[in-house]
């Protein structure tokens, strides 16, 4: 039997994230109710990733390389 596709969450906003190191993190969620509705989502998605990141690093011992670039994902 085939596995069914997750349903993506309508509240949540999909980001593919790429590192200044160049490794790539794809579809990386951000709560919609989180993005600043002035600003660019990209801007604010930014800010609210790089917490993840720390959260992550501070939870593994492994920091996490600075964002060079970040895009809605399709």
């Amino acid at each position: 039997m085939a596995k069914k596709k997750q349903k993506v969450d309508d509240s949540t906003v999909l980001f593919d994230v790429v590192y200044e190191d160049g490794t790539k993190s794809s579809r990386r969620r951000v709560a919609a109710a989180d993005l600043d509705p002035h600003e660019n989502d990209d801007a604010s998605a930014k800010t609210i990733i790089m917490t993840q990141d720390r959260k992550i690093a501070e939870m593994s011992g492994n920091p996490r390389g600075a964002i060079k670039s970040i895009s809605r994902s399709e």
